[in-house]
């Protein structure tokens, strides 16, 4: 089955913390069916965030949040819990990945996380930047020794975008990945910077998304993050919809034809004429 549509928050941050329910409704209007949590619960907390969600009409697929570790781990779990989270999905630092033995030490956190985490009922995910596929140790990615040390509990949240970035093909991680990936973020650009990347809609930029979404794997949900636009963010999230449902690699809320994106975007029979 098509795994459903969602935004990462961080993609609306400025517009969510003027206007937290008015942005949440104009995401569920375009047709995306749940959002990713980003920077709203230090500001609103979390039962409002829960609460603007579920009266939004979306999902929370997930809350990107550090790993809950170390002194303030219950804290975290605290909060997570009353937001109403499942998963929460966070990452090791760059210079984690400069080692075999960095990598390892680092993991330790993660996993700790995973079995504090278990006992409140919620998992841990690991979203990758680049770091972890460019390093490579005699012969093997970093990524690659991170799967191998993560706890089995840990889910995947892999960002295609950094990956493709780091020197990986997506739709070949996700394969590999199997029924362990449960998100993707979905982002478009030319992808050769960390820093300096400017993103365009979902399809518009260096991204093979349809081959990429159409690798079997455990997707359940494809988040959109867009990052330094350099146009309207509501624009983007529009030609976005338009480009993931339209083509039937994402599920919506509303068929593409319906969304203000459609007319933006060609259908595939349009791309043969």
């Amino acid at each position: 089955m098509t795994a459903a549509l969602g935004v990462m928050t961080y993609t609306v941050l400025d517009q969510a913390r003027a206007d937290l329910e008015g942005t949440l409704a104009r995401l569920a209007a375009l047709g995306y069916a749940g959002v990713e949590t980003y920077g709203l619960v230090e500001q609103y907390g979390p039962a409002r965030v829960r609460d603007a969600i579920a009266s939004a009409g979306l999902a929370l697929t997930s809350a990107h949040t550090p790993f809950p570790a170390g002194p303030g781990a219950e804290e975290l779990l605290d909060t997570n819990e009353e937001l109403g989270a499942e998963i929460l999905v966070w990452s090791m630092e760059r210079e984690e990945f400069d080692s075999p033995g960095a990598i390892a030490r680092g993991v330790e956190r993660v996993n700790e996380a995973a079995e504090r985490a278990a006992v409140r009922g919620m998992r841990i995910a690991y979203h990758n930047h680049f770091a972890e596929f460019s390093q490579v140790f005699d012969g093997r990615q970093a990524y690659d020794l991170l799967l191998e040390l993560l706890d089995d509990r840990v889910l995947v949240e892999l960002d295609a975008y950094w990956a493709q970035m780091g020197g990986a093909d997506p739709a070949e991680v996700l394969a590999r990945l199997g029924d362990r990936v449960r998100l993707v973020h979905v982002k478009d650009g030319p992808a050769v910077s960390y820093e300096d990347d400017v993103m365009v809609p979902i399809g518009e930029g260096n991204i093979d998304w349809a081959r990429t979404l159409r690798t079997p794997s455990g997707l359940q949900w494809h988040i959109v993050e867009l990052e330094r636009l350099h146009i309207d963010t509501f624009e983007a999230l529009r030609r976005s919809y338009g480009h993931l449902v339209g083509r039937g690699l994402s599920r919506g809320t509303v068929p593409a034809t319906a969304s203000p994106a459609a007319s933006n975007v060609p259908t595939p029979a349009e791309e043969q004429a």
